[in-house]
C-alpha cells in the first residue's frame, strides 16, 4: 500500500475510474447486443437501438474508452447489417 498521500489518492481515484469504465463498457456491450438482435428479428425499433448504440460508441470514443476508429467500425457494421437486413 502507498504511504504518500497523493499516491493514496491517484489508488482511489484510479478504482473510482475503473468502476465507472466497466459499468459504461457494460452499457455499450448491452446496447450493441440488443441492435443486433433487433436486426436478426427484424424489428421495427431496429433503427432506433442502431441510434442509441451509435449514440453510446461516439460517446465511448469521446471518453478514449474504445478506440474512435473501432467506434466507427463496429457502427459502419451496425448499419451496414440493418440495411442489409431491410432489403
Amino acid at each position: 500500500m502507498a504511504n504518500i498521500k497523493s499516491a493514496i489518492k491517484r489508488v482511489k481515484v484510479a478504482k473510482a475510474k475503473t468502476l465507472k469504465n466497466v459499468a459504461r463498457k457494460s452499457a455499450l456491450k448491452t446496447a450493441v447486443k440488443k441492435c443486433k438482435e433487433a436486426i436478426n428479428n427484424k424489428d421495427a425499433s431496429a433503427a432506433e437501438s442502431l441510434a442509441y448504440a451509435a449514440k453510446l460508441l461516439d460517446k465511448a470514443a469521446a471518453k478514449k474508452l474504445i478506440h474512435k476508429n473501432t467506434a466507427a467500425r463496429r457502427k459502419s457494421r451496425l448499419a451496414k447489417a440493418l440495411n442489409a437486413a431491410s432489403k
